[in-house]
C-alpha cells in the first residue's frame, strides 16, 4: 500500500531531515513537502544533518505548490490535528484508527495485494493499489481548517493534557510506527540473536560446575559466611542456582577467580 507523508508549509530545515530519518526507520520513502519556507531546503546543511544518513529519502522527496500536487494518487486521507474540529472528519487515535482499517474487507484486500506485489515484484500492480497519505501542517500554525476538512480522519495522539506538544520529527515518528506495525512490522534484529547467543553458549560440565562449588564452599567458610559445622542447605541451594543459571566454562573461571579473592582477603584480614 503506497503511503506518503506531505508536509504542510514546513518552515524549520532541520524538522525536513528529522522526517526524513523517522521515516526511513520505519521503511517509508516518499516524503512531499508543500510550499515549504525555503525553495532549497532539501539540500540545506541542516536537514542533511538532521536527517543522520537517510539521504536517499531527501533525494526522492519532492517540492510542489499546492496540496492538490501532493495527493495524487492518495485514497485515504489522514489530517494530523491536536485539537478536534466541530466540523470535519472523526478524530481518532492513530492506533484506535488503523484497527477499524484493519477491519475494513477492502483495506485488508490491499494489504493482501501489497503482499502479493512485493513477493512477484509487480510494479504495474503496485501503481493501481490504495495510497495512504499522512498530512502534517507548519509547526506554529498546524494544519489549516480546510486542509483537515478534505482528510478522512483527524489523527490525535494521545499525549499529556497539559502538554501536548510534539517535534514534527517526533509525531512523524510516532505515526510511521503505528502505521508500519499495521503493515506488519519488522522482526527485531536482537531477538533472535539473542536466543541463538544463548543456545548455542558451551556449557560447563558437571565436574566443572562440582570443582567450582568446593571452591566456593571453602572460600565462604574462610571469610565466616558458611559454617561448616552446621552448613545447613547453603551449598545445595547454590548448587541448584548455578545449574539454573547454565554455566559456561569461562564463568566458571569468573567464579572460581571470586573464590580465590574471597579466601586471599581473609587471610590478610
Amino acid at each position: 500500500m503506497k503511503t506518503r507523508f506531505i508536509l504542510i508549509n514546513t518552515s524549520h530545515a532541520g524538522n525536513v531531515g528529522a522526517a526524513a530519518r523517522a521515516m526511513k526507520t520505519m521503511g517509508f520513502t516518499d516524503m512531499v513537502l508543500v510550499a515549504p519556507r525555503w525553495a532549497n531546503v532539501l539540500r540545506r546543511e541542516e536537514t542533511i544533518q538532521r536527517a543522520s544518513g537517510a539521504l536517499d529519502v531527501l533525494n526522492n522527496a519532492r517540492i510542489v505548490e499546492t496540496l492538490d500536487e501532493a495527493l495524487d494518487g492518495m485514497t485515504h486521507l489522514c489530517a494530523t490535528a491536536m485539537t478536534p474540529r466541530d466540523f470535519g472528519p472523526p478524530t481518532r487515535g492513530p492506533r484506535e484508527h488503523f484497527e477499524l482499517l484493519l477491519k475494513d474487507e477492502h483495506f485488508r484486500q490491499q494489504i493482501r495485494r501489497l503482499d502479493t506485489n512485493l513477493s512477484t515484484k509487480n510494479d504495474e500492480s503496485q501503481e493501481s493499489a490504495s495510497g495512504m497519505g499522512f498530512l502534517f501542517g507548519s509547526e506554529r500554525f498546524g494544519m489549516a481548517n480546510d486542509d483537515v476538512y478534505r482528510c478522512n480522519v483527524a489523527l490525535s495522539i494521545p499525549t499529556n493534557p497539559k502538554f501536548g506538544s510534539l517535534n514534527l520529527g517526533a509525531a512523524i515518528q510516532l505515526i510511521a510506527y503505528e502505521w508500519r506495525v499495521t503493515l506488519g512490522g519488522f522482526e527485531p534484529e536482537s531477538t533472535e540473536s539473542a536466543t541463538v547467543g544463548v543456545e548455542n553458549k558451551p556449557l560447563a560440565d558437571a565436574a566443572q560446575v562440582t570443582g567450582m562449588l568446593q571452591h566456593w564452599e571453602k572460600s565462604l567458610a574462610d571469610i565466616g559466611f558458611l559454617d561448616p559445622a552446621a552448613p545447613k542447605k547453603l551449598m545445595p541451594r547454590l548448587n541448584q542456582l548455578f545449574n539454573r543459571a547454565a554455566l559456561s566454562p569461562e564463568e566458571i573461571h569468573i567464579l572460581r577467580g571470586i573464590a580465590k579473592a574471597m579466601s586471599e582477603a581473609a587471610k590478610k584480614a
